[in-house]
């Protein structure tokens, strides 16, 4: 799509939305409590959890990554000549989303798009952002702020099979292989791994047509593997066998989830005779912590213990494809909104997804306002 005769009317400004994490051990268990929230999580029970950050020096790198990747749409925006600031806040961290909202709102700004970092559709991926939107925005008119002075948020698509997302991903895998011992790359396989969610939010994610079965989550992420896998196999002339599995469970036992764990799967592999496994993590936009324990530290201890060769492709992060994408999309929701014929970009059978949220679409098990969606109190 040519961004020559486009410009970002109506907005004014494009924010960046994401989960936050601690910058130093002090902030860890303040952190925790912040996710857990409502929970009644006793604290030591959170020291516990955070010894994943702990390993790290009590910092998460998903706030550098966030930083980079705000260079990144910045440089980009001004490269091509989009008039369009960039803000960036949190739901569990500094900055938090409420604080950012305050400030754009004294900045002016009354027409802001919504760059979630994460790609797919589900409760914690997509309504819980825009609960948070709702919940700051109900806030601020706490404080005094009219209603009418407060911004309209839209959220930009979902952008899990937009061109600028998915071929960093492919470029990762090749890398992988090609850093695999030649005598195993040719027999490799590619696990494409995402978070677990519960079954059940995973089967009423999405719009409600597509609830059931694993629902948009599932249906989104396998269309996303297949555009690799086969990206790859017309690259390399080799088709390598995949599969989606899952990492990072953090729910009671007793309720189903989705599998195989990633850890399981290397173990099931091996056993299969399997000779070497590329970790692809293509649930994430960027190497937090769940890639950075869970795959680099828990599945790579795993790996060894099995004499498994294994390699994990790197995550989109700040990849200027990926920022030229969200170029994309701002442009595309703009002319939208402008009332203009566009095609939106994607790739693979699924298509472009939903501009807006409709009634029903992941819902939560007690419903809350949400912004940026068909039922927005804040339209």
């Amino acid at each position: 799509m040519s961004d020559a005769a486009l410009d970002p009317t109506p907005y004014d400004a494009l924010l960046l939305l994401s989960f936050g994490g601690p910058e130093g051990p002090d902030d860890v268990v303040p952190f925790l409590e912040n996710v857990t929230k409502g929970r009644g999580i006793p604290k030591e029970r959170l020291k516990e959890v955070g010894q994943h950050y702990f390993l790290f020096g009590g910092v998460s790198p998903i706030n550098e990554q966030n930083r980079a990747l705000l260079d990144a749409l910045r440089k980009d925006f001004a490269d091509h000549g989009l008039d369009l600031p960039v803000y960036w806040g949190n739901r569990n961290w500094s900055p938090y989303l409420t604080d950012v909202l305050r400030e754009m709102v004294a900045d002016g700004r009354r027409r802001i798009l919504v760059l979630a970092t994460s790609a797919y559709a589900s409760y914690s991926g997509c309504r819980q952002y825009r609960e948070n939107l709702a919940a700051s925005l109900a806030a601020l008119e706490a404080e005094g702020i009219e209603k009418s002075a407060l911004p309209r948020v839209d959220k930009l698509r979902h952008y899990f099979n937009h061109p600028g997302f998915v071929r960093p991903m492919v470029d990762g895998v090749l890398k992988s292989l090609a850093d695999l011992p030649e005598d195993v790359r040719g027999g490799a396989h590619l696990a494409f791994t995402t978070h677990s969610i519960p079954d059940a939010a995973a089967d009423t994610s999405g719009p409600v047509e597509d609830h059931g079965d694993g629902g948009a989550y599932v249906k989104q992420h396998l269309d996303v593997a297949r555009l690799i896998a086969d990206a790859v196999r017309e690259e390399t002339g080799v088709d390598h066998p995949w599969q989606l599995v899952y990492q990072s469970r953090s729910g009671a036992p007793h309720i189903p989830w989705l599998e195989p764990d990633i850890c399981d799967h290397l173990e099931e592999r091996h056993g299969a005779g399997v000779p070497a496994v590329v970790m692809a993590p293509i649930g994430f936009v960027s190497d937090h912590m769940e890639v950075l324990y869970d795959l680099d530290t828990e599945a790579a201890a795993k790996a060894r213990d099995l004499d498994l060769p294994v390699r994990r492709s790197a995550t989109v992060g700040a990849d200027p494809r990926f920022a030229a994408a969200v170029r994309e999309l701002v442009l595309e929701r703009a002319a939208t909104e402008s009332g203009a014929a566009v095609t939106p970009c994607a790739l693979g059978a699924l298509g472009a997804s939903h501009d807006l949220c409709p009634v029903g679409c992941c819902p939560a098990r007690t419903p809350q306002p949400a912004a940026a969606g068909t039922d927005s109190p804040y339209a």
